[in-house]
């Protein structure tokens, strides 16, 4: 699953509109303008297309860091801005890029949404996955965590299904 999925299923699922994109976005400390929100919301037909289809005329292909500066916007969206600590910058979140995207889209939408542990084993069994709760703290945990596990697409996916389910009906 592409990083341009996951915004396409998460946009569908919570039902955020263009312009919220666009505010979410630069809530993260990304600018971008309502039709370059559109071009990263297309979807080649095929994948044989997906090739061809990338040419920043039509589609702009989401990077890791443009996913996490939209998750961190997300957060502040949802929950509103975070008081700095002491010693802490003011302003978005730093975005590095590096963590598996499906990873962070479940540690992400789950500060943003204010969900628990169990109302994540919710949203997986209603998107037709079972699993226990070590197995979803293995994969909200830090990457260097020596009991962290990467999230596979199929997960992802049906966590984004569930959250269809629960919101959309």
């Amino acid at each position: 699953m592409t990083t341009n999925d996951m915004l396409i299923r998460l946009r569908y699922a919570l039902d955020i509109k263009n312009v919220d994109m666009v505010e979410i976005f630069k809530l993260g400390g990304f600018e971008i303008s309502k039709e370059d929100v559109l071009k990263l919301l297309t979807k080649p037909k095929n994948e044989e297309e997906e090739a061809d289809f990338y040419d920043g005329e039509n589609h702009i292909k989401c990077t890791n860091k443009m996913l996490e500066a939209f998750l961190n916007g997300f957060i502040i969206f949802k929950r509103g801005p975070q008081q700095p600590k002491d010693g802490q910058p003011a302003g978005p979140m730093p975005v590095t890029g590096k963590e598996s995207p499906n990873n962070m889209l479940l540690k992400k939408v789950k500060i943003a949404l204010s969900l628990t542990s169990e109302d994540m084993l919710d949203l997986l069994y209603e998107g037709g996955v079972t699993v226990s709760k070590g197995e979803l703290g293995a994969i909200l945990r830090n990457p260097s965590h020596k009991n962290y596990k990467e999230c596979g697409d199929r997960f992802a996916r049906n966590f984004l299904k569930g959250l269809t389910i629960k919101y959309r009906g």
